[in-house]
Formats: structure tokens, C-alpha cells, sequence
């Protein structure tokens, strides 16, 4: 499992901690980072999950009344089949203007290639708030995202006819609806640093400690949570449709517990240099769910240019 906060969301922080949103502004960035994907080239559904690195660049808009959209796209390393894997297009609002508190909303549309070597998801559509409270040293945030869609497939197979050199073809569409919501509990505090290599630069490092419940039961890419793991029920439902003789269509819907997922400990950096910015961040996390529980960790890294 992979959980951290978006990247997205530190440069909002970012803009209103100082004080950069009385503007309209265009962002170019290029991400770098790690994706689930597929470990092998056989097409069962065994296949082994690995991490593969991504590059990600995108466009973003901000309005100085705090509307924003964004267009990002994912272009995955080794891959087997088409690079690009995703896109997303995403449109919200953050209100930075106060000194008490941090909050925004947004929305994203996520958009799949067809490619084999990226797990298959129902999250399409994904509604994301956070509301951060900043009038104490320690600053308490929550955050909410909810995520929904279908999924349609085709599963083929064969049977053979006794001993006669015969095989029947065998056809069934399956159609899996899928809904996920995750809640994260957080407490960070931004130290900001003035001119640290030269004049006017500054230097923001953000630690914060995060605890992630949820429904978690497909992978996505939400912002909340990213799951390498497959679900559970579309293995359930490839099954069935192998025994499915007759050919009819399938659909189905996944029902999950709202349960503690992962404890996490992020730490977030941004250097700003006149229109550039660097920001790295590191995340170790320790699953609260699943089969493996043992503490992992991961690398993310955007730069990004401001005009």
C-alpha cells in the first residue's frame, strides 16, 4: 500500500503560508514516483505487483479568488504496453485567506489508457475537502475523500467438447461498480525559512503525522489513499464469470468496512527560487490492514515552474 499527502495540496499550503494567491498564476511541474503496476508479462491474474517509477507532468490554473483546475498525466517506466497510463482533470476551491484555518474542496476525473500493465479500478471519479485548523503550533486537520465508478470487462474462455477436437467459446461481459471513502486524522506544523541559500529564497518544511481510516478495498489513485493491493471482490467476480456458461452480462457492487488502514509520518519540503520550485517529500507508513503489516516507505518529487 502506498499512503502520503498530495503534492498538490502542500503547494495550495504553500501559496497561503506566503501569501502568493492574490494572483492568477500558471504551474508547469514534471512528478516523479512509484505506481503499482504489474511485475511479469503473463496475462493471468496472479500476476505479481511491483512498484514502477513515473514521471508526471501537468498544468495547473490558479485563480486569486481560489478556484483552481489541473490536467496531469502519468507516464509509466518498463512499461509493456502503453506508457501513458492515466490522466486526470481535476477542478476545486481553497480558501487560504484566513489565519485560523486552511479548507478547500475539488473534484478529479480520472481517466485510464488500456493498458495491461496498470490494475484495473471502478474509482473514476474521486470528491476530495480538508479543512486544517493553524491557530496552534501544532496544527489539526482532517481531510475526506470519496471515490465512485464502474469498471466493464470482457472475460474469455474455452471449453472443450469431450475427446472431439472441439472448443466452445465462452464470452462474459463483467460489470463492477465500486465506491470507496477514506478519512484522514493529521497534525503537522510548516517551518518556514528566509534566505537560505540566497536572497529571497525560502526554505518550507512541513512534518506531519497522519492516521488513514477507511473503506480502502480497491486500488486507486485517490488522494486519500493509493492501494497496490487488488480488490478482493473483482477477484470474486473473474471467477464467477469463468463459470458463467451462458454468456450474460455480470454486474456487481463491492460492500466494506470503515476501518483503521495505515499510520503514516510525512515529511514535506519546498524550496522556492524566484519562479521554480522543488518539492521533495518522504513518507514511511505502517499498514493497519492486510497481510502485510511491516513498516514500508516511499520517495515523491515535483519541480515546478511559475508564470
Amino acid at each position: 500500500m502506498v499512503v502520503g499527502q498530495s503534492l498538490a495540496e502542500l503547494e495550495r499550503q504553500l501559496d497561503s503560508l506566503l501569501q502568493k494567491q492574490a494572483t492568477n498564476d500558471v504551474l508547469l511541474s514534471i512528478g516523479y514516483g512509484n505506481n503499482p503496476a504489474y511485475g511479469s508479462k503473463t496475462t493471468n491474474f496472479e500476476r505479481p505487483i511491483v512498484m514502477k517509477t513515473f514521471f508526471s507532468p501537468s498544468v495547473a490554473y490558479y485563480h486569486k479568488s481560489g478556484f483552481f483546475g489541473s490536467l496531469s498525466g502519468y507516464y509509466l517506466t518498463n512499461s509493456e504496453k502503453n506508457p501513458w497510463f492515466e490522466w486526470d482533470l481535476s477542478a476545486g476551491y481553497d480558501y487560504t485567506k484566513s489565519r485560523k484555518f486552511l479548507t478547500g474542496i475539488s473534484y478529479t476525473r480520472y481517466f485510464f489508457s488500456d493498458s495491461s500493465d496498470v490494475p484495473l479500478t471502478p474509482i473514476k471519479n474521486e470528491l476530495f475537502a480538508y479543512f486544517y485548523y493553524r491557530g496552534w503550533w501544532l496544527q489539526p486537520g482532517i481531510s475526506l475523500d470519496f471515490g465512485w465508478g464502474k469498471e466493464t470487462g470482457t472475460t474469455t474462455s474455452y471449453r472443450q467438447i469431450g475427446r472431439l477436437p472441439i472448443r466452445i467459446r465462452n464470452e462474459v461481459t463483467t460489470t463492477e461498480s465500486g465506491r470507496d471513502f477514506n478519512m484522514i486524522l493529521a497534525v503537522r506544523h510548516p517551518f518556514i525559512f528566509m534566505d537560505v541559500l540566497k536572497y529571497d529564497d525560502v526554505l518550507l518544511v512541513t512534518p506531519s503525522l497522519g492516521l488513514t481510516l477507511g473503506t480502502a478495498h480497491y486500488y486507486s489513485n485517490m488522494k486519500a489513499f493509493q492501494y497496490i493491493s487488488r480488490s478482493a471482490k473483482i477477484k470474486q467476480d473473474i471467477k464467477r464469470s469463468k463459470k458463467n456458461v451462458n454468456g450474460q452480462p455480470m454486474e456487481s457492487t463491492d460492500h466494506t468496512g470503515f476501518e483503521p488502514r495505515a499510520l503514516d509520518l510525512t515529511l514535506n519540503c519546498s524550496y522556492i527560487i524566484g519562479r521554480f520550485t522543488l518539492a521533495p517529500a518522504y513518507t514511511v507508513f505502517k499498514p493497519l490492514q492486510g497481510e502485510d503489516t511491516s513498516i514500508m516507505s516511499y520517495f515523491t518529487a515535483k519541480v515546478s515552474f511559475e508564470f
